[in-house]
Formats: C-alpha cells, structure tokens, sequence
C-alpha cells in the first residue's frame, strides 16, 4: 500500500511488525548514528550470552528490537541515550512473550544473587532505559550489573 499524497519512491508501508509504519527517509531529524543501535546490540548480546541465551532465537528477537528501535531513533534523535535499556527491555518482553513469564528463558535475565527464593528476573533501571542502564534485582532493588555486565555479576 502506498499513500497517495506521498510518491510511491519516497514512502511506503512495512506490514508483518508490531505496527504498520512508514519506512524511507526520514524527513525531519536526518540520519541515525547506527554506532548507536550497534553498541546497543552488543550490549544486550554479551547479557544474553552471559546466561546462556545466545540462541538463534534470541539473537531474532534482539535484531527485529534493534529494527523498531532504528526507527524510534529516526523519530526522536535526542533519545541515543536510552536505546540500549529500551533495546535490553525489548528484548526482555519478547523472551516472556516467547516463552512464558513461567520458564527461566521467559524470565532473561534472572537474578544471580537471590539464592533463597523465588526464581525471578531483573529489571532494567531507569525504567526509560536510561542513560547508563542497569540491571536490577526485582526483589531487593538492589544494583546487579550495568548493562552488557552480566557476565561479571
């Protein structure tokens, strides 16, 4: 589908994602820092190594999350310093949709240090994602790793 009022070579509408929205060129905030997007991706693929969910399955999720994220920075060029945790938080939904908030996977990342209790996950803090996201626990609040540190918690 096209929009009329819109040449058939500057806009058209990408269909099968969350929602249907218009993919070209951005016409007010230019191009996007895809350094951004790729040290977000690293980031949250090193904490999805770091427990073992490195699986094709997961690395699907992370990229189709960097894709709605590309565009969301394309809109909105002063949230660069959010992306990683929103990217993380993407990521996070998509594991519990996948899998059941039920199953370890659906709970990525789960929390390290509570031994003596319900198995649960953490959370990414700020709750926008950031600057400088961290993983938190959900039980005690407590700091775990910053994001892409997992593997040292």
């Amino acid at each position: 589908m096209t929009r009329i009022d819109q040449p058939a070579d500057r806009i058209s509408w990408r269909h099968g994602s969350r929602r249907s929205r218009p993919v070209g060129k951005p016409t007010h905030n230019g191009r996007v820092d895809d350094s951004v997007i790729y040290a977000a991706r690293a980031q949250v693929l090193a904490d999805l190594a770091a427990r073992a969910l490195d699986s094709p399955t997961s690395v699907t999720i992370l990229e189709e999350a960097c894709s709605e994220r590309r565009w969301w920075l394309e809109q909105w060029g002063d949230g660069a310093p959010y992306i990683a945790g929103l990217i993380a938080q993407d990521v996070q939904d998509a594991l519990a949709d996948q899998f059941g908030r039920d199953q370890r996977e659906g709970l990525w990342p789960v929390c390290p240090r509570c031994e003596n209790g319900p198995v649960h996950a953490l959370h990414v803090d700020p709750d926008l994602g950031g600057p400088d996201p961290t993983w938190v626990c959900e039980e005690s609040g407590e700091p775990v790793a910053a994001l892409g540190h997992l593997a040292d918690a």
